[in-house]
């Protein structure tokens, strides 16, 4: 190492820092990421400042930008997020041939494997590489020569301004900027994932946390109960839609910001904590002490809650057309989806509506794995990077759902994985796409971690590519007239307004709300919103608190006092309810969902 490096050295860790990654790479060493391709899930929830217990299952639009990813420990991964992603395949960055796109962690059952014939990735045929020319030896220590100019500048830069600049700087500040500003030369996708966001960042994949199972929102100062989750420790003991979070531990939560309230409500599974509220409908106070548990968010969902608040996939019970809403694709997405459609099965389904708008991404292992629930052979997919091998996916004999007709929705924030569903299901002409073109997010990121999981690097590694060979990803420079995204078929794009956007995300949200069971009181039907507000055209500029949020609330977004409808639902009575809890109500059809129904409705007719 030069005079200079050894300099820094004498002063701080950077010179040894600076040395071992400089000996690393004239070693070759190499980090053998996992694979994820999908945006981190990140709900627009956040923009209304509300923080998540849980991931979201449909606000405001999620930022399809972040990626969904979960390092492993030890290890590295990747993801297509993803809001937003992160499809999680457990690949070396050079895999054996019939490596799995399943994570060795994931618990699907039914996977696709990738084929054989492509799966394997040596270079050259497995040719040795030959004898180091004189040229080529010359060459290359042009390039390290090179290399260490440039790392030697790095390191003058950050010494001189940690030893001179007016005010203390605060190493790791620096070292993160450095980091930072690496990765802002590249795409949108590549970031880095700072100590204080890792965990919400494996919650975002995960859909999983240690918390109590309730979302919240702030409300005029307060904190709201929006819904508790079914289920969940809060759910039996009585915490209800509505309450107001008032004291946790016995201190007052005025001042505190809606993440300080998040950390105090989750915790290690097993642990206890003790919260009081006030009851919305009587005013009264009462303290809970609950248990924390591993609290599993729900990522596929039907259109509204049975009296026992399970869900109801039936949407039309006289031509028997389910109903099947996936919020993001995470690890227990697969069986969850697997229990659904084994229910709609059981009250003899004859079509079924597949909604994915919003969905900004998930693990690609799930997203593989609802793809093969649908089609029984071809590819599903196929990823191709700089320094890996093309790795294709093709459906597998398994677990059939066929024989019926299918209508996918999809809207601008659907991205990453459920581009992956969507485009496999309508090249197979599984499925007929309705709704607008979805978002073009088509790269692979590898999530490796840094600091022994303390820290973590996403970088786009690869591209995947639909099962007609086309293209998805849209690039900085793409045009409305190229090749991104994928499109509804001819003559079923439903484009909605802003007004009519605004008015299904407050429908979503309404039906999502369980009011819960108290022990002393019966709580109402539904619950209305807080003030409306109008949600943001462009909500996929800024959901990346989201991340750091998933804990004991869920971003309460779209507020709004329409009380709107499905095609062929009727509003429900609010005459029993305190004025204050009453929504204005309005008519309200969505019309992406009419025309899915209109698909499937002349699809049965002929198979009559």
């Amino acid at each position: 190492m030069k005079a200079s490096v050894r300099r820094i050295g004498k002063f701080s860790a950077l010179g040894r820092l600076l040395g071992l990654w400089m000996f690393a790479a004239a070693c070759g060493a190499a980090v053998a990421p996992l694979v994820f391709t999908t945006p981190l899930a990140r709900t627009a929830h956040a923009a209304d400042g509300a923080a998540t217990d849980a991931k979201p299952a449909d606000g405001k639009p999620a930022d399809p930008k972040s990626e969904d990813a979960k390092p492993a420990e030890g290890k590295s991964q990747a993801d297509p997020d993803a809001p937003g992603s992160l499809e999680k395949s457990e690949k070396k960055s050079t895999p054996p041939a019939g490596d799995s796109a399943k994570s060795s962690d994931d618990q699907s059952t039914d996977s696709a494997k990738p084929a054989d014939d492509k799966s394997s990735g040596s270079a050259a045929d497995g040719a040795k590489p030959g004898p180091v020319t004189p040229a080529e030896a010359a060459a290359r220590r042009q390039l390290e020569d090179q290399d260490y100019e440039f790392y030697k500048s790095l390191a003058d830069t950050i010494d001189q301004v940690e030893r001179n600049y007016v005010k203390p700087i605060d190493r790791r500040e620096l070292m993160e900027a450095a980091i930072k500003g690496v990765l802002g030369k590249l795409d949108p996708y590549s970031s880095y994932i700072s100590p204080d966001e890792i965990n919400g960042f494996r919650t975002t994949v995960e859909s999983q946390f240690g918390g109590i199972g309730i979302q919240i929102t702030p409300d005029d100062g307060q904190v709201k109960v929006s819904t508790p989750l079914v289920g969940t420790p809060a759910y039996k003991a009585g915490v209800l839609a509505g309450d107001r979070i008032i004291r946790i531990e016995g201190e007052s939560i005025r001042g505190m910001s809606l993440d300080d309230v998040v950390r105090k409500l989750k915790g290690e599974v097993g642990t206890t904590v003790s919260f009081t509220v006030r009851h919305a409908l009587t005013g009264k106070e009462e303290t809970f002490t609950i248990q924390r548990e591993l609290i599993h968010v729900d990522t596929v969902m039907g259109d509204s809650h049975q009296s026992d608040d399970t869900w109801n996939y039936m949407l039309d019970t006289d031509q028997h057309i389910g109903y099947i809403r996936i919020s993001a694709f995470s690890r227990d997405t697969a069986d969850d989806l697997k229990r659904a459609l084994e229910t709609l099965k059981q009250q003899k389904m004859r079509g079924l509506v597949l909604d994915l708008r919003f969905n900004p991404g998930g693990l690609l292992t799930s997203a593989i794995d609802v793809c093969n629930m649908f089609i029984s052979e071809g590819r599903i997919v196929s990823t191709k990077g700089r320094n890996s091998p093309e790795r294709v996916w093709d459906a597998t004999p398994a677990t059939k759902f066929e024989g019926f007709p299918m209508a996918v929705l999809v809207n601008e924030y659907s991205a990453s994985a459920s581009e992956i569903v969507s485009a496999c299901l309508q090249d197979h002409d599984r499925a007929v796409i309705i709704g607008e073109r979805t978002w073009g997010k088509g790269s692979v990121q590898n999530v490796i971690e840094l600091e022994d999981g303390k820290s973590a690097l996403k970088l786009t590694t690869a591209t995947y590519t639909r099962p007609n060979g086309h293209n998805i990803h849209r690039f900085p420079d793409s045009k409305e007239t190229d090749e991104w995204g994928v499109k509804p078929n001819d003559g079923y794009e439903v484009r909605l307004s802003d007004g009519e956007m605004g008015a299904l995300l407050a429908d979503r949200r309404q039906r999502d709300i369980v009011p819960g069971h108290s022990h002393e009181e019966k709580p109402p039907q539904t619950l209305a919103a807080a003030s409306p507000e109008k949600p943001s055209a462009d909500a996929h500029d800024d959901a990346h608190h989201d991340d750091a949020h998933h804990d004991e609330v869920h971003h309460d977004d779209a507020k709004s006092s329409a009380d709107v409808t499905a095609p062929g639902k009727s509003e429900k009575s609010a005459a029993a309810q305190p004025s204050s809890l009453v929504p204005h109500t309005s008519k309200f059809t969505d019309r992406q969902l009419q025309k899915a129904l209109d698909y499937l409705s002349t699809e049965l007719a002929h198979t009559q």
